[in-house]
């Protein structure tokens, strides 16, 4: 869109009236943004304990318990298969992780964690730990637990009102 594709104001389409859930599922979204921008923060310093980024460490976290293709990592991380790949791509190079046959799908290989992958993360979980400790300490077990539902029903609802080819 370019500045001569902007009608009128007066020929802007006014939005539907707000209801009180709608609010607040909007100040909810606005307020994750804050959120993750500050968790991002903390992860990029954190993951400079294991000498990586926090994209290789979101990527790495994908495939800890066992190897995955780039869309299941995409799909458990929250992340695109292409932004999968490219920094799968560059965790194999610098041997942090490997590829692997897929006896499921020729095509799509598996990514595997290798020792390095597992030393860098075992760095980080040092840092990382006392800092979980720290700033959960400051709120309530039983608010944590609650939000932590409300999160984890938000994403169900997203992502199952998400067309099927997305």
């Amino acid at each position: 869109m370019t500045t001569t594709d902007v009608p009128p104001r007066a020929e802007w389409p006014e939005p539907g009236p707000a209801t009180p859930a709608g609010e607040v599922f909007t100040d909810i979204a606005l307020t994750t943004f804050r959120l993750n921008a500050r968790l991002m923060e903390a992860a990029q310093d954190m993951a400079a304990a294991g000498g990586i980024t926090a994209a290789w460490w979101q990527v790495l976290g994908g495939v800890l318990d066992r190897p995955r293709t780039h869309a299941d990592i995409g799909r458990l991380m929250g992340m695109s298969r292409q932004g999968v790949r490219r920094v799968a791509d560059l965790l194999v190079e610098q041997g942090l992780a490997e590829y692997r046959d897929n006896p499921a799908h020729r095509r799509a290989k598996l990514l595997a964690c290798t020792e390095a992958g597992y030393w860098a993360i075992r760095r980080i979980s040092l840092v990382q730990h006392p800092w979980a400790e720290h700033i959960s300490s400051q709120l309530d077990l039983d608010d944590l637990r609650r939000a932590l539902t409300t999160m984890r029903e938000l994403v169900a609802v997203l992502e199952a009102d998400r067309p099927a080819d997305s």
